[in-house]
């Protein structure tokens, strides 16, 4: 797309701060970016993740409602795009066919993520959602670095429940925990728990 400029982030950059105004819309072609909402209480929970090809729909509200950011977005992994200025994407969506159905395609997929996040928070136990954030963030080596603080903003939760359960997995077998992370000693059986309700 020749309207849009080449946009490069590091790991760790924070993209977007409630109350930010919008620059514009990416086009992801690589890495990751992390969407948390945090409230009054200082409790985070995250949102969604973008991938490449997904949208923002943080950043879609604010172009499409002429709104600053109400969450945060960080740099997951090193990332690439093409950046297209708000008044351009407006442009581009009244005049592109085929951008417009990508876009409102991925808005729509991601809604869908939002009800099941919503689905989960509210009718599913925490051990489920627990063995699901363990499944979906553990590594080749089988190890799942991040903190007892992370794992409560992927899961909705304290940081206190989640280290009380992760003791409760441990002494049951499923997991282990080390310096480095949890390891997940028996994967099947988070598969089993996650599936609870």
């Amino acid at each position: 797309m020749n309207l849009a400029k080449k946009f490069t982030a590091p790991k760790g950059t924070i993209l977007f701060s409630p109350g930010q105004d919008c620059p514009g819309f990416l086009i992801l072609k690589q890495g990751c970016i992390k969407v948390t909402l945090t409230g009054s209480s200082g409790r985070e929970v995250v949102l969604y993740r973008v991938h490449p090809g997904e949208v923002c729909l943080q950043t879609f509200t604010c172009l499409i409602e002429d709104q600053t950011y109400s969450a945060e977005g960080v740099v997951e992994e090193d990332l690439q795009g093409d950046l297209i200025s708000a008044g351009q994407f407006r442009q581009v969506m009244e005049q592109d066919d085929a951008f417009r159905n990508d876009v409102l395609t991925s808005v729509a997929l991601r809604f869908s993520e939002y009800q099941q996040l919503i689905e989960d928070v509210a009718l599913t136990g925490f051990d489920a959602r627990l063995a699901k954030v363990l499944l979906r963030l553990v590594d080749a080596t089988g190890i799942v670095h991040v903190t007892h603080t992370a794992l409560a903003a992927e899961t909705a939760s304290g940081r206190a429940y989640v280290s009380r359960r992760l003791a409760e997995f441990a002494r049951r077998g499923i997991v282990e925990q080390l310096a480095e992370g949890i390891r997940l000693c028996n994967p099947a059986e988070l598969a089993q728990i996650s599936e609870q309700k």
